[in-house]
Formats: structure tokens, sequence, C-alpha cells
């Protein structure tokens, strides 16, 4: 019996070595094939076990790489750990040339998603992305993004009641964690109908899950060797990012759970529809193809998750790096309140048909996002080879990285591309523009299809925020940007808040 064991775990161990070396000769047979691509694009010297990770992770991302963009015009390899290397993209002709195709998202990192969000419209490819676009486009017509202007401003008014009282202490504070827990509750009554009673403890441990699962996910990207799924589940970061997206699914499951079993009760029903607008989550229920086939309860699940991260950390970044854009311009901020004060009048609120008059808020905020893009970086896998503007090309397989953030600061495509100007936006300074110049919602085919939701919460928090208050810098805490997965602040973003009453002349 001992013999057979022995030999039984002689076996095992000899089959792991096979599998393991079998693995290590794909890996480095991609490696080769991954260097050959990029044989035309010289790029920064990379150390050949870490690539680019360390330089990364040392010094502040973002800053590296603009560095990087400055000496490599339009392209350069950029490597995470040995075996996983992208084309590292920032000019407008080059972003055209992938993102006008419709090309799928880079597995090896969107596949790092598949725990938390499952296969929704992030991730998926082909005709079952196609199906899934179809089923939610509804989601985001005119006629249901109307209605929603109201819930923006009732979750906004609610923080701003709140900072009022935050403001009387006479000091700076972060307001990213109260712009974050708002965009939560909005989206809640958006996509689940929830009622106006804030959001309940179990909403707030799901806003702290998500912060924490976008955190690992970056930093697992960064750290090659927990590419590797076996070895990542046994690290304590993998472990922690389980026990996130178990927080995440249970609160999403509870909610989907409860609609379903109000929609069968028929008094339920009818008492739901009297006081609430129809929402993301009835769509999805009720989405049918042309051959009738609904979404499966693992797909429902998906797309609930993608649209509750998507929708909820990359507004709470466009709001808050807003908001610090304006305390660092007064003078922007000044003529943005006065733009909203002559469109509400004698009204506290906000109302639908007040969106399209916002044109000046509506350049600072586009002038927010190019300086501050949510997503600062995304990726994906040629599905066919292509060529591009400066004759150079790569073939199908090669995986390239868009860096938003770079060329949102391509100074030639931006002069002065750190200065804030709004009127860079304006129609006259816009026409002749590269389409590909500003992404800060991507483009082409796969472009966000929760761009309009977004842009309406953006306008609707920021003009109800400047008409109560003024916001200005604390020197003394500046934010210091960092790249988790959305754009944020490693120290958080703190402003000084000084009420606006009435009289104020303000």
């Amino acid at each position: 019996m001992l013999g057979f064991l022995s030999c039984l775990g002689l076996w095992a161990s000899g089959l792991i070595l096979v599998l393991g070396f079998v693995k290590l000769i794909r890996l480095l047979i991609r490696r080769q094939f991954l260097v050959k691509a990029m044989d035309s694009f010289p790029g920064p010297p990379a150390h050949w076990l870490f690539g680019h990770s360390l330089e990364v992770q040392q010094t502040e991302n973002l800053d590296k790489i603009l560095s990087w963009t400055r000496q490599f015009p339009y392209a350069h390899p950029l490597w995470f750990g040995p075996f996983l290397g992208f084309l590292n993209i920032y000019e407008p002709d080059y972003a055209k040339a992938v993102y006008s195709r419709g090309d799928p998202k880079a597995s090896d990192v969107y596949d790092y998603f598949l725990k938390w969000i499952g296969k929704g419209l992030l991730v998926l490819n082909g005709p079952k992305w196609f199906q899934h676009r179809k089923l939610l486009t509804p989601g985001f017509h005119y006629d249901v993004l109307k209605p929603y202007v109201k819930v923006f401003a009732e979750s906004t008014c609610a923080m701003l009641d709140k900072w009022e009282e935050k403001a009387r202490e006479l000091k700076s504070f972060d307001i990213s964690p109260d712009v974050g827990l708002m965009t939560l509750d909005t989206l809640m009554k958006c996509t689940f109908g929830k009622g106006h009673n804030g959001l309940s403890h179990r909403d707030n441990t799901y806003y702290l899950a998500v912060r924490d699962l976008t955190l690992l996910m970056q930093q697992r990207l960064e750290t090659f060797h927990h590419h590797n799924d076996f070895i990542y589940w046994l690290t304590p970061r993998g472990r922690r990012f389980l026990r996130a997206c178990r927080v995440a699914h249970d609160h999403t499951d509870q909610v989907i759970r409860e609609r379903k079993a109000a929609l069968q009760d028929e008094k339920e029903q009818e008492k739901i529809q009297n006081w609430r607008h129809i929402d993301f989550l009835d769509i999805l229920l009720g989405a049918r193809d042309e051959s009738g086939i609904k979404l499966s309860d693992a797909d429902l699940r998906a797309e609930v998750d993608t649209f509750m991260f998507e929708g909820h950390d990359t507004t709470t970044s466009s709001i808050s790096w807003f908001l610090y854009c304006m305390a660092l311009n007064p003078e922007h901020q000044d003529r943005c309140r006065e733009e909203v004060r002559e469109i509400l009048g004698d009204r506290d609120s906000l109302q639908w048909d007040d969106l399209g008059k916002m044109t000046y808020l509506t350049m600072c905020i586009k002038e927010s996002l190019r300086l501050y893009p949510p997503v600062p970086q995304v990726y994906r896998q040629l599905s066919q080879p292509v060529s591009f503007v400066d004759g150079r090309s790569l073939p199908a397989g090669s995986l390239i990285s868009l860096h938003i953030y770079a060329l949102h600061r391509n100074s030639a495509v931006w002069p002065d591309p750190e200065v804030f100007d709004p009127l860079r936006f304006s129609p006259e300074n816009s026409t002749g523009r590269h389409p590909f110049a500003f992404m800060p919602f991507s483009a082409g085919p796969r472009n966000c299809i929760g761009q309009q939701f977004a842009m309406n919460e953006v306008k609707v928090a920021t003009a109800l925020c400047l008409h109560r208050f003024e916001f200005s810098l604390d020197p003394l805490r500046p934010p210091i940007q960092v790249l988790q997965l959305v754009l944020r602040s490693k120290n958080g973003i703190h402003l000084h808040l000084k009420p606006l009453g009435p009289g104020s002349g303000k």
C-alpha cells in the first residue's frame, strides 16, 4: 500500500512538472510573438523579469507614463512582467486605427473581472456581446433617462445637506467618500428602483467592497506573479478579492430576489409602479431578443454588477475631480455658478430641459474629463492585423493599451495640455478636432453605453454643488493621482467649502 501511494505521489509530481513545463513553453512562445510584433516600436528598457512594473509602482504611475510618451511619440511597448506586453498608444490616429473597429477586450486583463462582474457587456465579445448590447440599449433611451434628473437632484441635495454641517467646522475635508455614497444612492434608485430612505448598512458595505476590488484589480495587473489564478487565489490579496466579490454578489442577488418576488405579487407591483419610474432592472427583467429569449440569471447578475461598477465608480471620479478643478480655477467656478443661477432663477432644483442650457458648465466638465479621465487606460486584443498612419503595423493577436490619460495630455493634440481651458470645447474650437482626440467614454462600436446617463448625472450634481457652495483648495493636502482602474486620489480630495446663502451675491 505504501509503495502504491509512493508511486502515485511520484506520478502526480511528474504530471505537475510536465504541465508546468508545457505552460512555461507556451508562455515563452507567446512572449516571443509579442516581442517580435512590437519590434518596430522603440520604448523604455524593460527588466527581464518585471518588465516595466517596478518603475510604474515605484514612481507615480501616471507621471512615469507621461515621461515615456514625450520620449516616444505615438506608442511604446509596455510590459507587466515577462509574459504580458502591450503596445501602449496615446495618439488620435493610432487610437482610431484600433478603436474604430470592434476588436475584443484583452482577455489577459478583463478575465480578472470575471469572478466579480461575470460575463457582462464589459468583457463579452462576438455575437453574445452584440445580443446584450441590443437588449440593454433601451435602458438608456431618452424616455428612461428623463425622470432620472429628479433622482440625481434628490441624492445630491441629501449630500449637500450633510456638507452644510461639515462646512460649519471651517476645516477642509475629503469630498470623495460622500460623492461615492451619493452616486451609489442614485444608482440604487435608478437601477433597482429603491425608495427614498437613503443607503442601508448593506449598501455602505457594498461601496467599500467595490473600492477594495478596483484597488486589488490594479495591483494584480501590475504584479506579474499574480497573473496566474492558482497562485493569486493562494495569496492574502487573492483571498481578500474573493471576500469582496462575495459582498458584491450578495448585495446584487438580494436586490434581484426582492424585485422578482415583488413582481409576483400584483398588489406589490401596483404599489411599486405608483411611486417610481421604470428602472434598469425592470428593463433587464423584461428584455427579450427576436427569438423571445431573455437574459439568464447569470447574465442578469453580470449586467447589474457591471452597471453598478461602471456607473458608480466612474461618476464618483468625474464629479470629485471636477470640483477639484473648480477649486483650482475660481474664475471658471464663478462663471459656471452664474450660469446655473440664471438657469434656475427662483427654483432650487433642476429639470430635464435645464441640462441643454448648461453651455459653459458642460465645457468645464469636458475639460475636467480631459485632464482627469475617469478610466485612464483600456485594453484590446487585435482580432485582425492593423496598419498605423506612420506605416508601422501589428499582427492579429497583439495586445493594445490605449492610455486615455496620456492621449488627453498629448501636447501635439492639446496645446498647453496641463492648463485648464474649457474654451477648448467651444463649438468653434471643437470644429475640425480629431474625433479620437477626446475619449473619456472610449469610442467606436464598443464605447460606453451609459455615457449619456453619466453626463446627465455629472451635470446635475455639479450644478447643484456650485449653486450651494464655493469650493477652494487646501494647499496643505494636494491630491495625489493614482490609477486604480478608475482615476482616484491616493490621499483623497480635500477642499474647503463655503455655504452660499441666497443673498450672498456670489
